[in-house]
């Protein structure tokens, strides 16, 4: 299993997860491998010029996955399913969000802790603390590896820190430093946003969920969702390190422009 995004950040967000042919979960030896991407919050040309980047075919994609309906998010998610007549999968309350711009999408519903196999993935919605209607995020499995993302959440909880556990490799949000959200031209409503309960993860955050993680099998972990005005990837990558630099963990920054390439959920091993 790998993966590889698209870009990170609040000017758009997507994540491709692609399991080899093969797994246990399914796949006929010599089939294709089974790709879907997670959330797709750019333009649908802007995300077909970052898809050939990455040397992915739009219409071989098996579907996309939703988290919820910001736009940075959910931008570019229906355009795309409808010119390459994917299926969508996201939460009901996030369709009633998102319902009129979904009109004519093969959309299906997915909701927390119940399990449901695209191909040779099988993915897991957990949900998390975040200023929308029903939102998700996602553990993808292919029958031995397993990637944990989170990306939007307002602070830890045992819930999703119980999802993400024994993860091979894991996307988590370091969205801003709290004292340079604090010493930011930001108005204090947007401060209050997203640095509350339902905004988004700190540095501080991230490494607290971390240190309560089951990092067992951890062997990758990718800063993402940086905020370009609040953060940096140094002090993002400082705070996660606190937390493992006596493991044997790749520590990686998800960037906004280029995102970062195909990545092997496995241990020092090339993807296939």
């Amino acid at each position: 299993m790998k993966f590889a995004s698209l870009g990170s950040g609040s000017e758009g967000n997507a994540l491709l997860i692609s399991a080899a042919s093969g797994s246990q979960l399914g796949s006929e030896p010599g089939c294709s491998p089974t790709t879907v991407m997670l959330d797709c919050g750019f333009g649908l040309r802007e995300t077909e010029r970052r898809l050939q980047r990455l040397g992915q075919d739009p219409a071989s994609l098996a579907g996309i996955l939703v988290t919820h309906e910001h736009s940075d998010h959910v931008g570019g998610v229906f355009k795309l399913a409808r010119r390459y007549q994917l299926p969508v999968w996201l939460s009901f309350g996030t369709w009633q969000a998102v319902r009129d711009a979904a009109a004519g999408v093969d959309v299906r519903f997915c909701r927390d802790n119940v399990p449901f196999t695209i191909g040779a993935l099988e993915l897991l919605p957990y949900t998390v603390p975040h200023d929308a209607r029903e939102p998700l995020q996602y553990v993808a499995r292919d029958g031995r590896l397993q990637l944990g993302v989170l990306t939007d959440a307002g602070h830890p909880t045992p819930h999703l820190v119980g999802a993400l556990g024994a993860c091979d490799a894991l996307l988590l949000e370091c969205n801003h430093d709290a004292q340079l959200l604090a010493e930011s031209r930001y108005p204090p409503s947007l401060k209050a946003r997203i640095g509350g309960p339902f905004g988004h993860l700190s540095n501080a955050h991230a490494a607290e969920i971390l240190a309560a993680l089951d990092r067992s099998r951890l062997n990758k972990i990718v800063g993402a969702h940086l905020s370009q005005q609040n953060n940096t990837p140094a002090l993002a990558r400082k705070a996660m390190d606190g937390v493992v630099q006596a493991e044997p963990i790749e520590l990686l920054i998800a960037g906004q422009e280029d995102g970062f390439d195909w990545l092997d959920c496995e241990r020092s091993e090339p993807g296939y």
